[in-house]
């Protein structure tokens, strides 16, 4: 059974309990839909603390919360980017601290990390604190890795292209606080830089590009023998240049020793 964390199930977001659970019927699945705010530590040690007690245990955690912010870097407050942080790195060390204590009595166990191409391929203007979210929660993922698979917890960092169909990622996404800052970048040498940006995304992507297969890929992962599973895979229509650069043995310059588990440089 899969247990999906949503958050303000009884306010603006209290279809998407019903929604899930309308899914599960016609799937033939069981998905169980569970008040869990990544931003929250109290939200999320009672979420676990169900689950563990429902349950008796937790084999998988999936770390898939993140948000999207688009403007220039300087026009975003540290405030913003704080918050952004928050959600995209923060919320990792929380469901961790809550989690791992049961996975480690066990012995046993995955952690799964959602990056993005971003950390190593294209980085297109005016995602920077997207990106550098996203690269800061992706070492995390490097770092855990190491200190997890004594324990017998394995690490799995998926890592997806830029999927701008299928998903609320730009429909959603935060903007500059500082709007004056961000006016200047309108005009002179960046003007019409935005949605160059935008529209090259866009572009880049195969019409037939599916963000499910993000999803199928986790599936998947989950689902091979323990001890067999590729510490990264890339679900990247746009072939971005990712896959290229993790797989390279110098890393901006360094010489690295590949391990089954990590990278020592």
């Amino acid at each position: 059974m899969v247990y999906a964390g949503m958050r303000a199930t009884d306010g603006r977001n209290a279809a998407q309990p019903e929604a899930a659970k309308t899914f599960a019927v016609e799937n033939g699945v069981d998905l169980r839909p569970i008040e869990f705010d990544v931003i929250s530590d109290d939200s999320v040690d009672a979420a676990i603390a169900k689950i563990v007690a429902d349950q008796g245990r937790i084999d998988v955690i999936a770390h898939n919360a993140g948000h999207m912010s688009f403007g220039p870097a300087e026009a975003f407050t540290p405030d913003q980017f704080a918050a952004l942080y928050d959600v995209n790195v923060l919320s990792t060390q929380r469901v961790n601290r809550a989690a791992l204590p049961h996975m480690r009595k066990r012995g046993k166990g995955l952690v799964v990390w959602v990056s993005s191409s971003s950390t190593r391929g294209g980085t297109p203007p005016f995602l920077a604190p997207y990106f550098a979210a996203k690269a800061a929660m992706d070492l995390l993922a490097v770092s855990y890795a190491s200190e997890l698979t004594r324990w017998g917890i394995e690490t799995a960092i998926i890592v997806p292209g830029a999927f701008t169909r299928g998903t609320n990622h730009f429909a959603h996404s935060g903007t500059p606080a500082d709007t004056a800052r961000a006016g200047e970048y309108t005009e002179g040498p960046y003007k019409g830089v935005p949605e160059q940006a935008l529209t090259g995304l866009a572009a880049l992507e195969p019409a037939d590009a599916d963000a499910g297969a993000v999803a199928a890929a986790i599936v998947d992962i989950v689902k091979m023998p323990f001890g067999t599973r590729p510490f990264r895979t890339h679900v990247d229509p746009s072939q971005d240049g990712a896959e290229i650069v993790m797989a390279s043995p110098t890393v901006f310059g360094r010489k690295c020793i590949a391990t089954s588990v990590f990278r020592i440089c």
